[in-house]
């Protein structure tokens, strides 16, 4: 595990990240651990991104399906591009 990441990656599939971190803002260089494999990745915030939230790992286009902790958690309503925020703006459950 690296130290003090500043987001967390629970399965090899997830297209986004969850921000572990308060103050992360963008243009900041970010470091992320995969728990499933105990590998690191980085990546820059395109957004400021709350505590808790989402931070898209990779580009995600209209219709696409957003992975988190293995699952579908919804689909991309607008295009996201990777180190941006993920949130109820730009996702949508599937119900």
């Amino acid at each position: 595990m690296i130290k003090n990441p500043d987001f967390i990656v629970h399965n090899l599939k997830d297209t986004v990240g969850v921000i572990v971190v308060e103050t992360l803002t963008k243009g900041k260089e970010l470091k992320g651990w995969v728990m499933e494999n105990d590998d690191h990745i980085k990546i820059k915030a395109k957004d400021d991104i709350p505590l808790g939230h989402k931070i898209a790992l990779v580009n995600m286009k209209v219709k696409d399906t957003v992975i988190k902790y293995g699952h579908d958690i919804g689909v991309a309503i607008a295009d996201i591009e990777n180190g941006k925020h993920v949130h109820v703006f730009n996702v949508k459950t599937k119900r």
